[in-house]
């Protein structure tokens, strides 16, 4: 699973880091936010998309639901199993044509200690982005920041979870290199070719570090999220 991530760099690093050019400096790139370091289901996450004339990275909300689940007042999907993603009535639409990235420098998971929830930090061991595969349906691209609803958001692309990782959470996004995030994001990939990359080329756990964090994690304050909240602790 993927409960809670941070996002603290601009827009045009990450769209430089993964591979696209900035020199031309288009609209899409500005508009950066405060670091965040503590961001919620329901809140607005950058996202980087490449079913336009150019790439771009945006804003979009994090969490779907159909009209049918938002009239029994259920609570929006945040991830999508890669197992289900391709087939599962949810999502597949989503799979062929809204295939997207979000950007990250890691993520939070939770375990029960002493019958407490203690929050843990999960990032890379090299300092890189953590590029998540992800999917939307969000097709109609009007401004930077369009109007949207709970019908229209984002969900994280998940798998099971390997070695030392699942002491911690037994699901875990699928991280992705930067070539293979474009390939998975390229409108022209066919979907089979963009499966086999989400099981295939996923980051392994050995790519990854994590450790304990303080349990003001629990407590979502959106303007009281600084990178004290990455200290580890005993």
């Amino acid at each position: 699973m993927c409960g809670r991530i941070i996002q603290t760099d601009f827009r045009k690093n990450y769209a430089r880091k993964i591979g696209w050019d900035v020199s031309y400096a288009p609209a899409w790139v500005g508009g950066d936010s405060i670091p965040q370091y503590n961001i919620c289901p329901g809140a607005p996450i950058r996202i980087m998309d490449m079913r336009g004339s150019r790439p771009r990275v945006t804003d979009l909300r994090w969490g779907y639901c159909t009209p049918k689940e938002i009239e029994e007042k259920r609570k929006p999907w945040i991830n999508a199993r890669i197992e289900k993603a391709l087939t599962g009535r949810y999502f597949r639409h989503m799979f062929r044509s809204g295939r997207v990235i979000v950007p990250s420098e890691g993520w939070y998971e939770w375990t029960v200690e002493n019958g407490k929830k203690q929050p843990w930090f999960i990032t890379r061991i090299v300092d890189e982005p953590v590029f998540m595969a992800a999917l939307t349906n969000w097709i109609e691209w009007n401004h930077y920041m369009p109007h949207q609803t709970v019908e229209t958001g984002v969900v994280i692309v998940t798998a099971d979870a390997e070695g030392g990782m699942v002491d911690v959470h037994d699901r875990r996004p699928v991280v992705l290199e930067p070539e293979d995030a474009r390939i998975w994001m390229d409108p022209e990939t066919p979907v089979e070719e963009a499966a086999h990359i989400a099981q295939a080329s996923s980051l392994p756990t050995e790519a990854f570090m994590w450790w304990r964090v303080d349990r003001a994690v629990n407590r979502y304050e959106q303007y009281k999220n600084g990178k004290h909240l990455l200290a580890p602790i005993q």
